[in-house]
């Protein structure tokens, strides 16, 4: 059938089952009995029947989406040309069917060894108190660690007062700033060990 044939076709349909919608997924679900004879890959009238079945469809579909309420937009400049182009705007239902997922749900991921020996203990997580905190002497709230963290307090200080525990060591004539520093390394690499150590084990 040529397009210009599907132009004088009427724009109601008449089915013998009514077929039920779901506008908010521009779906049309009918339930009507079809004869196997006119969909069997020998009959030679096949793609006719299948475009007939989805032109009435697709039609009752356009019918329901038209009752909908409509609003119109006008742009006052609309493309290059400087014409005004006018809009037509359909809000669609909450969608009634739901759809499957495009991916399949992720695998959990396997416990840790700190999970698993806090599950053998009964050790409950400690609740997350926040990543900022507020720093008193600037009055404003920022990070406890990274980027201008609370943690990096000790390396913008002019006088720093050395702890009693380096004192007479080897230790007691370093800078303390370095040695703020040198910890938080310290401790960056033996996550990334830990981590490495944990994904192995999972």
């Amino acid at each position: 059938m040529a397009s210009n044939d599907y132009k004088s076709l009427p724009v109601t349909v008449e089915k013998p089952i009514p077929v039920t919608y779901d506008l908010g997924n521009l779906s049309v679900f009918d339930s009507n009995v079809l004869d196997r004879n006119d969909f069997d890959s020998s009959n030679a009238k096949r793609e006719e029947h299948l475009r007939n079945l989805t032109r009435d469809n697709a039609q009752l579909l356009i019918n329901q989406l038209l009752s909908l309420p409509i609003k119109s937009t006008t742009d006052a400049a609309g493309g290059t040309s400087g014409q005004s182009s006018t809009m037509s705007l359909l809000r669609l239902p909450e969608p009634m069917s739901e759809l499957p997922r495009e991916k399949p749900l992720p695998k959990p991921k396997a416990p840790t060894k700190w999970e698993k020996f806090a599950a053998k203990k009964g050790i409950k997580a400690k609740e997350k108190s926040g990543k900022m905190v507020f720093d008193e002497a600037s009055g404003e709230w920022v990070p406890k660690w990274g980027y201008k963290g609370a943690n990096k307090k000790l390396d913008d200080q002019w006088l720093v007062e050395v702890d009693d525990k380096v004192e007479n060591t080897d230790k007691e004539l370093i800078d303390p700033r370095t040695l703020n520093r040198q910890e938080r390394m310290k401790l960056i690499k033996k996550n990334e060990r830990q981590q490495k150590k944990n994904s192995r084990n999972a």
